[in-house]
């Protein structure tokens, strides 16, 4: 923790951030003594307590004070339906989950959801209110498969799931299912916990190529000892990740980690014929200033060839797309989204 002194104020920051995090974090804190909270929160790390001024108390946990209030009753409403896990930094002023629930739910309850998503999304035709809970879900996954979901690595505290689920007909009145990543002061995406448990005694492996893993899919720690099914899909599905050959080491190590299994996600959604989801998509949403992102985020395209299946959108987008109605609720969140979150 460092404390920095900026226009003549005392911040409790963390060590190491980028100038867009530190703007950001620094921007959060103002807003969270706007609302009249100044005492620091709390981390605890390696027994240590640690004061930082973008986490709220542990008095105000339960207050869910990240949230924007219209929507406050929705989310609880909707996590009694639907329960999700919330984040441990949920109650922290940077929280992408509670970012994501702030952007998304106030569309969602809109009288113009069709428009608003029809726009930031070309083949949407109409939210699918009689699918999941009203036509969304927190914290996505596909738990009618098995306890352990069709990527064989769920539990009450782990696992592939996509900050949000949209159940929607396209244009052609068909059912689909549209999967987001929303990311909001992050520089990566998860990496793989493969190649950093101590308990992976042949990290080498984590060096041989798309090709070999594929060839021998028990190099890879998350097929051989979790017996995770990421591979077994990767391999059903070699069309999708085109120039997956091109990569001498394992593309996956990194921060493509994540958008991999959430893509695989979704093509295991879309390929089970079980499920109604006649076309399964992904995508990442992003605040429009975060650019440590890109970098990933274009390999990851070059890696799929761009396939459609896969966007990227920012929060912008669809505030932008929210501020083309002349709706005084629209209007109201979407003043305090960019006003929040420095949009």
């Amino acid at each position: 923790m460092n404390i920095e002194k900026i226009n003549g104020v005392d911040y409790r920051l963390p060590g190491g951030l980028n100038p867009f995090q530190r703007d950001m974090y620094v921007h959060l804190i103002n807003q969270k003594w706007k609302l009249g909270i100044n005492e620091p929160g709390e981390y605890k790390f390696k027994g240590q307590v640690i004061k930082y001024d973008a986490i709220l108390p542990k008095a105000l946990s339960k207050d869910l004070r990240v949230v924007y209030r219209p929507i406050f009753e929705e989310l609880r409403r909707h996590s009694k339906v639907l329960h999700f896990r919330q984040h441990v930094h949920f109650n922290h002023m940077a929280s992408s989950q509670a970012a994501n629930v702030n952007l998304f739910l106030p569309v969602l309850g809109s009288s113009k959801v069709n428009e608003i998503l029809g726009s930031i999304k070309p083949d949407f035709g109409q939210l699918a209110a009689k699918q999941l809970d009203n036509g969304y879900r927190i914290e996505f996954w596909d738990e009618w498969n098995s306890p352990l979901g069709k990527l064989g690595d769920k539990t009450l505290w782990s696992g592939t799931d996509s900050d949000i689920g949209i159940a929607y007909y396209n244009k052609d009145g068909e059912l689909c299912l549209w999967l987001i990543e929303h990311k909001l002061t992050e520089s990566e995406f998860t990496t793989c916990g493969g190649a950093r448990s101590k308990k992976n005694v042949k990290k080498e492996n984590c060096a041989k190529s798309y090709s070999e893993i594929l060839k021998n899919k028990s190099a890879c720690y998350y097929h051989s000892v979790r017996d995770f099914r990421y591979w077994d899909i990767t391999e059903a599905n070699r069309t999708f990740f085109t120039n997956g050959d091109r990569h001498a080491i394992c593309p996956f190590k990194g921060g493509m980690n994540q958008l991999w299994r959430n893509q695989l996600l979704a093509l295991s959604i879309e390929q089970d014929r079980t499920q109604p989801y006649k076309h399964v998509f992904f995508s990442v949403v992003k605040h429009p200033r975060n650019e440590q992102l890109d970098g990933t985020l274009k390999a990851y395209k070059e890696l799929i060839a761009d396939h459609p299946k896969f966007t990227v959108l920012t929060s912008a987008d669809v505030l932008i797309a929210a501020n083309r109605f002349a709706d005084k609720d629209l209007t109201k969140w979407v003043n305090w989204y960019k006003d929040f979150y420095a949009v």
